[in-house]
């Protein structure tokens, strides 16, 4: 330790300290590129409502953490409403469009249609499970869709 200064000793650690945990940051910054909502809006299958139809064709198949965009059609040939306390608690909705209106809610319990259009829902998923929207008073499987978030 002699002819070493404290300076030169100092400027050795922090050396070492840096290297050590270069790999560990550069894996973290690698894993998150893979995480969550940087991995795009995936823009799922349309929900429509029409008289006397089925709502959708199959599940939807989420991934707990992605964000999704839905949209909810009406025709017009009854006014309908979706319906789904499950499915809004455990996703977090961004923000709900209708007539290039955009509204960011805290929270949302159904949507009803008296005439005619769409409504665009764009959500993350928080928790996994099978959670389902419905059309309210109806007891049939294709009045409703359904949500398997993994």
């Amino acid at each position: 330790m002699k002819g070493i200064s404290k300076m030169r000793i100092g400027s050795l650690f922090a050396g070492l300290l840096l290297s050590a945990t270069l790999p560990l940051t550069a894996s973290v910054a690698t894993a998150e590129g893979f995480a969550g909502l940087l991995t795009g809006k995936k823009r799922l299958a349309p929900i429509t409502l029409a008289s006397g139809q089925p709502m959708t064709t199959a599940p939807y198949e989420l991934q707990s953490g992605k964000y999704y965009s839905l949209d909810i059609v009406s025709d017009g040939s009854a006014e309908l409403a979706v319906e789904g306390a499950d499915f809004f608690r455990n996703v977090w909705i961004n923000e709900v469009v209708i007539n290039d209106i955009e509204i960011r809610p805290l929270g949302l319990s159904s949507l009803e249609f008296d005439d005619d259009g769409k409504a665009t829902i764009t959500f993350v998923t928080i928790r996994p499970g099978t959670f389902k929207l419905r059309i309210p008073g109806t007891k049939s499987d294709s009045q409703s869709a359904v949500f398997v978030v993994k």
